[in-house]
């Protein structure tokens, strides 16, 4: 379910919250997602599960959005470490001027400590992903990943 979720951005890309409402993206995604499999012979099969992923619905359509959003926020505790990101530089981020991001800037905390904890406010992550997400901020993961 997690893996034919992504198929959405062979065609559309990743896009986030702050560049396209969440209905919106779920209606070009479908559109997406079906034009890809066109012509396979298992091809409702595999939407209900993109439409399941999207619902939540379901235990494991819950677990797989989890998935998708720790993943995310784990890429961006890399990234920072890493150096990858520069606050300072990004003309053109329409990201930046969401609300919910400048509120974020205004803490002065680093990006990926502002990228987990909007994560865990918005996801709505159970104990499990909560503590991993928690993990995630107070340790080097860089470091981590060279044991």
């Amino acid at each position: 379910m997690l893996a034919i979720h992504e198929l959405e951005e062979i065609t559309i890309g990743d896009l986030t919250q702050f560049q396209i409402a969440k209905e919106d993206k779920v209606i070009i995604g479908h559109e997406a997602v079906s034009n890809i499999l066109d012509g396979l012979l298992n091809k409702e099969q595999i939407m209900n599960l993109v439409v399941e992923f999207d619902e939540r619905k379901s235990k494991e359509a819950l677990f797989a959005h989890y998935c998708d959003k720790l993943e995310c926020d784990i890429q961006s505790k890399l990234y920072d470490e890493e150096g990858c990101v520069d606050l300072n530089d990004q003309d053109g981020n329409e990201t930046l001027k969401d609300s919910r991001v400048q509120a974020l800037l205004k803490t002065g905390k680093s990006w990926s400590d502002m990228w987990l904890t909007f994560g865990q406010n918005v996801y709505n992550y159970d104990e499990n992903f909560t503590e991993i997400s928690n993990y995630v901020k107070d340790n080097n993961i860089s470091e981590l990943r060279k044991k």
